[in-house]
């Protein structure tokens, strides 16, 4: 991928928009997105507690956030 804004990272944050972790994933970073889905997930379906699910929807957007941003390494940033 070619930095932040690139089609790759488009395509990262809609696939974590559906599934939390998913656009890490296609980016190839398992731990975080293994982390993703499972808090998240864990989250949701705890969704009657209500905190749960507000971390739960904290963290998913914060994944799309991060699927976006990703700027591979050795970027310089």
């Amino acid at each position: 991928m070619t930095g932040q804004g690139s089609g790759g990272n488009v395509l990262a944050a809609v696939c974590s928009f559906f599934i939390p972790g998913l656009g890490q994933l296609v980016q190839g970073r398992l731990v975080p997105a293994l982390l993703f889905f499972v808090i998240t997930g864990l989250g949701y379906f705890f969704w009657v507690l209500i905190i749960p699910a507000v971390i739960a929807g904290i963290l998913h957007l914060w994944s799309i956030i991060d699927a976006a941003r990703f700027t591979g390494p050795g970027s310089g940033r």
